[in-house]
């Protein structure tokens, strides 16, 4: 029985966010409390101005460089069974960890946990674009609790694209394993960490209420990597893991499409 004691919000900053304390304080406004640990690549005034307000601790990674790298050293540094890599820009619903411990209790052999999610744009949340209603479809199988520990209705559900919204995830970590993201991605690291945990036995434990909001906004990573056509390729590297070399490339052309929703038009 996982009690919010297992739990950590592991927050990782990078430079200087102006969203960073919106994050902390939807993190603090949890309905069910647990730990919650600033990581970071890149130690500012900034970042310890919020850290020291809000009491919080920060750990610097002064090993492995990038996103995987930063990730990884937030997951291994926990010392909690459960870890929610929470990002800078985004925010949490009150009830988050309140629901994902729900679920976790739920599972057999949870592997994961996560929600469905929503998207924030000019200060805004929207829950009804056309990408978060695709993904959502892709994720319907896991509305359906058997399916959770089914390693082909997983597969299934990823070989498609990647519906799963990584600051939305909880990890069990004798399930996941040390260092669960690789490197070698820069914008497909979770889905390439989902791909790997899909092949573990237990489950994906899922809830498509909009339990978060991820912000999308002209300086995130993810539009950088967007608009430098890097995720095109990475995509293509992923489906292949999944499909023929020929289906891949089909495939990789109409989830391209998809992505560019991550720019400032695609609203409503």
């Amino acid at each position: 029985m996982y009690t919010q004691n297992d739990h950590t919000f592991a927050l990782c900053a990078y430079k200087e966010s102006k969203y960073l304390e919106e994050c902390i304080n939807s993190l603090l406004s949890q309905s069910v409390k647990s730990n919650i640990v600033i990581y970071t690549s890149t130690p500012n005034e900034s970042i310890t101005a919020c850290a020291e307000k809000y009491g919080l601790d920060v750990f610097v990674n002064k090993g492995e460089s990038g996103i995987g790298g930063d990730w990884n050293f937030a997951y291994n540094s926990t010392k909690t069974a459960l870890v929610t890599i929470a990002h800078q820009d985004d925010l949490y619903e009150p009830d988050y960890l309140k629901e994902i411990l729900s679920l976790l209790n739920r599972a057999k052999e949870p592997i994961i946990a996560f929600c469905g999610y929503g998207e924030l744009r000019d200060g805004k949340k929207v829950y009804n674009n056309r990408l978060l209603k695709i993904k959502r479809l892709m994720l319907c199988p896991l509305n359906v609790k058997t399916f959770w520990k089914s390693k082909f209705v997983r597969r299934r559900v990823l070989s498609l694209g990647d519906p799963i919204c990584c600051p939305s995830v909880t990890l069990v970590k004798n399930k996941c394993g040390a260092s669960p993201f690789k490197n070698n991605y820069k914008s497909d690291l979770d889905w390439e960490a989902w791909e790997h945990l899909s092949n573990v036995k237990g489950s994906f434990a899922y809830t498509k209420n909009p339990l978060m909001c991820h912000r999308i906004h002209e300086d995130s990573a993810t539009t950088e990597l967007i608009n430098g056509n890097e995720r095109t390729k990475e995509d293509l590297s992923m489906y292949k893991k999944f499909w023929p070399v020929f289906i891949a490339k089909i495939l990789v052309k109409y989830y391209s499409a998809s992505q560019k929703s991550n720019s400032q038009g695609d609203k409503q």
